[in-house]
């Protein structure tokens, strides 16, 4: 007697997957064809034959390239650019900060543990867009001006105009010292990886720091001096109103990174406290009694075992982070949301080609990050028979 085909679990599944996935590729289908035809009757275009088009517009800061007549596609690029720098920056800022935040929340000293929760209590029970527009407006804003600038050995200038710091030119031959120091890094790597090879046979950790520094520095160094230095720095220098030369960071940048950093930090903290107390208080008690120092404790005994908890939550934080960058249109940075979402959409008005691309651009930033977060979480989850 045969069996009818959803009577089997595993058909039957298949079988209501299909049908699901069916159900919505029809209902894309419906609603972008509905929207074209509605934008047609309205004499509205929905293509992306816009993006060729000159844009006109100027872009105050951008790490590539761009001019008044570029086309659209250039203002999305910068936007891109833009968006990520912020995103980079204030990710690796916020985890440094969360880590120190979250170990000094651990502390046996009274005052600094009671600071850091203080710390993570008041910044993190504060909306995000209040503290960007206090930084901006209440201390960058409030900055003196580039006469008066706030100066650090003659390279560094802040006022409230911006950051400015020494450019780089590098020179004929720079690439040399480039290349010596990627080999180093490489070279500095394999004896690390060797001293956990070690490590895990002999219990012995052999005190590779110092080599791998000098491993890093020495052949760069060298390669850098036989090659005649070629590298110079372009120093900023007050000429008239303002400063000339060097790289200079806008306020509504620094206010940004500094809001975003601090306020991710607060729950990056929470996360990290939370991972090493969910170790077994018995794992620093051996080590204790093995005689292991408490730094070598948390570096290599208690920090791997939290791991396993501490990144599934990172990664929604850092997905958060790259997300709340968009908030820094309200103080007029110019990241994708300010140069794409509003000027280009406003000028353009091509709302559904322009949200389209910049949804699809944050959905693969987002899937990129968790990629990369997840097969590193797979490395750190404890292997289990």
């Amino acid at each position: 007697m045969t069996t009818p085909i959803l009577s089997n679990a595993t058909a039957r599944a298949i079988f209501y997957q299909a049908l699901t996935v069916l159900g919505v590729v029809l209902l894309f289908w419906y609603t972008i064809t509905n929207t074209v035809e509605n934008m047609s009757q309205r004499g509205m275009s929905a293509g992306f034959d816009f993006l060729d088009v000159s844009a006109g517009f100027g872009i105050g800061f951008k790490l590539i390239d761009y001019r008044e007549g570029d086309s659209y596609l250039r203002v999305f690029e910068v936007g891109i650019a833009n968006t990520l720098l912020v995103a980079v920056i204030g990710i690796a800022l916020a985890t440094v900060i969360g880590l120190v935040v979250g170990l000094a929340r651990l502390s046996g000293n009274w005052l600094i543990s009671t600071i850091a929760r203080w710390y993570i209590e008041m910044l993190r029970n504060t909306p995000l867009l209040l503290q960007i527009i206090a930084w901006y407006f209440g201390v960058f804003n409030l900055l003196p001006r580039p006469r008066d600038s706030v100066e650090w050995g003659g390279l560094f200038f802040l006022n409230n105009r911006g950051f400015y710091l020494p450019s780089p030119e590098p020179g004929q031959g720079f690439g040399l010292t480039l290349i010596a120091l990627a080999a180093g890094i490489a070279a500095a790597f394999v004896v690390r990886a060797h001293a956990r090879q070690r490590l895990f046979e002999t219990g012995k950790l052999p005190r590779v720091i110092p080599a791998m520094i000098a491993l890093v520095i020495l052949p760069a160094l060298l390669v850098f001096a036989l090659t005649g230095q070629p590298l110079a720095w372009n120093v900023p220098v007050l000429r008239g109103f303002n400063f000339q030369g060097g790289t200079s960071v806008p306020p509504s940048f620094c206010a940004l990174i500094i809001a975003l950093s601090i306020y991710t930090s607060c729950f990056i903290a929470e996360i990290i406290r939370s991972g090493i107390q969910s170790v077994s208080h018995g794992q620093t008690e051996a080590a204790r009694a093995l005689g292991v120092k408490p730094s070598r404790t948390m570096r290599y005994i208690i920090l791997p075992q939290a791991m396993r908890v501490i990144i599934p939550p990172l990664i929604s934080q850092y997905l958060n982070l790259t997300k709340n960058s968009s908030l820094a249109i309200a103080i007029g940075f110019p990241d994708l949301v300010s140069v794409w979402m509003n000027t280009s959409l406003n000028q353009s008005g091509r709302a559904i080609p322009i949200v389209a691309m910049t949804m699809g651009f944050y959905c693969a930033v987002s899937l990129a990050v968790s990629l990369v977060m997840n097969r590193y979480n797979r490395r750190a989850m404890l292997s289990e028979r």
